[in-house]
This record gives C-alpha cells, structure tokens and sequence, in this order.
C-alpha cells in the first residue's frame, strides 16, 4: 500500500471511511462482489474502463484493510475468488445509500439540464 510523506489523521470517522472506499472503484468493487462477481475476469468486464492493474491495486488494498478476502485454490491455471469478509459486509448499507443518492442525484438534475436547454 502506498505510504504518504505527510501521515493522514484517521482520528474522523468520515476520513477512516474514505481511506478504505474513497477510490474510484473500490465502491463498485465491493457492489460487484456483493452482486456474486467475485473472479479477477468478471471484475474486469464489470468495469471495463478501469485498468487489470488499478483493479488488482485496489483489491490489495481492500484485502490489506480486511475488507474482502482472497481464496486461491490450488489448481492449474490457478483460479482465485474475492468475498466479503463480516466487515465488508457491514459496508453494504452504505453502498446502498450511496447508489440510492447517485440515482436521485442523477434524476433530480438530468431533469433541471433538460429545463435549462429549452429556456
């Protein structure tokens, strides 16, 4: 995991809580494990537009704060799972909220873009 020079203050609950999800696809991430995608391959066509290596990046970290874990089973080609752990689980709820203000958000001001274009 990266180490900044300057060390964050994680005493806010907020802050501790953006260090684990605060990333561009961490929150979809976990969405998808949720949802039961949980291969690297499925990931990765799930979020197309983010890169194997930021994804694997991201996972690591997710995996380092005990947020999902990671099962290799010991076969050939190697095939490895993620799953949430008791405390990625306990995120849900958030990620609920999260993609329930998205979608309100979304709606509430596609609906003002659309009343400015015919003024």
């Amino acid at each position: 995991m990266y180490t900044h020079k300057i060390p964050k203050d994680l005493t806010c609950g907020m802050a501790m809580t953006m260090e684990i999800i605060g990333s561009k696809w961490k929150p979809c991430l976990l969405y998808n494990i949720y949802n039961g995608i949980n291969r690297p391959g499925q990931l990765q066509l799930y979020n197309p537009k983010a890169s194997r290596q930021v994804l694997n990046q991201q996972l690591r970290e997710l995996e380092e704060h005990g947020i999902i874990l990671r099962v290799v089973y010991p076969e050939l080609p190697p095939k490895v799972e993620y799953f949430l752990t008791e405390t990625g689980k306990s995120l849900i709820p958030v990620l609920h909220a999260m993609e329930a203000w998205g979608a309100n958000y979304r709606q509430e001001h596609a609906v003002a873009a659309e009343e400015a274009e015919y003024k």
